[in-house]
């Protein structure tokens, strides 16, 4: 349960900071602690280890996957750059642009971006894994 014990403080500081109420905040502390040894977070902690052992793979599809998926959403984000300037020249294009990528922003299933914050939580939750085993710096 090692990595139950990483992964309590963080949350818990996570939980003093976007909750205000001190009230709330106890209760949700509490629930955390009645969490630990709930079958729930045995699960969840059986995936991360998956998630880390793949991170961990020799075998270069393998081992980059999540990264390389993270780096064509980080591409799909900064092209908002591009666009505040191409705006600033030409606002007609940029708002053709603007809305053809919304439309295909749309069209893209819900799933796929619950795929990209699931692989994205667990790529950092083993990069963490990492950095405290020593493995990863």
């Amino acid at each position: 349960m090692a990595l139950l014990d990483v992964l309590i403080g963080p949350v818990s500081a996570i939980i003093d900071r976007i909750i205000p109420d001190k009230e709330a905040r106890a209760k949700a502390k509490l629930e955390l602690v009645a969490l630990q040894g709930t079958q729930e977070m045995q699960m969840i902690e059986a995936q991360l280890q998956a998630i880390v052992a793949e991170a961990n793979s020799k075998d270069p599809w393998t081992s980059r996957a999540r990264p390389s998926f993270l780096y064509v959403m980080y591409v799909l984000l900064l092209t908002a750059l591009p666009m505040g300037l191409l705006s600033a020249f030409n606002p007609a294009a940029a708002k053709d642009i603007a809305a053809g990528m919304n439309a295909y922003l749309n069209g893209l299933p819900e799933p796929l971006y619950a795929l990209f914050g699931t692989g994205y939580l667990g790529y950092t939750a083993a990069r963490q894994w990492g950095k405290v085993k020593g493995v990863d710096r």
